[in-house]
């Protein structure tokens, strides 16, 4: 994936009512840009960081800016834009860079499904055998040398975990897929500490059959895509 235009360097000053961000930018001026991202953001929108942000000519925007990536005090570099998320599946799968999602001719993304009136991210389908359903989940939130999801507590996430439990139970072949967006992360857990009932979704999808994949993403020259895969530990403990 490559973005729209050349990003934009800048600092971080602060991240406020949740959509936006002002940043100084290298040239000096202060510009107000989208943040978008509706997590918590912990530790990933710290005063001071070095941001980059991607500059947008459409005059029905009342933002001209949109902050797409941050690095943090270790030099680790995080995507903030969670809809850059199914943006880099999408392509990752037509690539076929994601071994156990290929072999499927069509991709349909926001396909409508299930009980709760939800939408699954991407289905997959190939004559002849079963089709495949694909959520897709952001991951950004580093604690202890391990990525954790969620970072705030989703109601959301946990109604997407019923459904694809729903469909593993009926037969369907069902998958989470969390894109991980933080160059600092190489495993995987869920965050337990900050949301048990998702925990617990989790644990039922599993054994109702849903699998469970991690990849990761890099930022390489001027493209942005998922590049390596993160083991993934459903009972570590990340400890507080």
């Amino acid at each position: 994936m490559k973005f729209v235009s050349p990003l934009i360097p800048g600092t971080l000053i602060k991240r406020y009512k949740r959509f936006f961000a002002d940043v100084k930018l290298d040239t000096g001026d202060i510009v107000t840009a989208h943040c978008p991202n509706t997590g918590s953001m912990k530790s990933c929108a710290e005063p001071g960081w070095k941001a980059w942000l991607s500059k947008h000519n459409n005059p029905k925007r009342k933002l001209a800016y949109t902050w797409e990536l941050v690095e943090n005090h270790l030099g680790h570099l995080i995507g903030i834009n969670t809809h850059n998320a199914n943006k880099l599946v999408a392509e990752a799968i037509q690539q076929n860079r994601i071994p156990e999602l290929t072999g499927y001719d069509k991709i349909k993304p926001e396909v409508k499904y299930g009980n709760e009136n939800s939408r699954i991210d991407f289905l997959l389908t190939q004559s002849n055998q079963p089709d495949c359903y694909v959520e897709v989940k952001s991951v950004t939130l580093l604690e202890q040398d391990w990525g954790c999801f969620p970072d705030a507590v989703t109601t959301r996430g946990q109604k997407h975990l019923r459904e694809l439990a729903i469909l593993a139970e009926k037969g369907q072949r069902a998958v989470l897929l969390f894109l991980v967006q933080h160059s600092g992360i190489h495993q995987m857990t869920v965050a337990r500490h900050i949301d048990p009932a998702y925990a617990a979704e989790l644990q039922n999808a599993i054994d109702a059959g849903v699998e469970i994949l991690a990849y990761g993403c890099e930022l390489l020259g001027d493209e942005y895509k998922v590049s390596y895969q993160c083991p993934f530990n459903l009972h570590k403990k990340v400890d507080f």
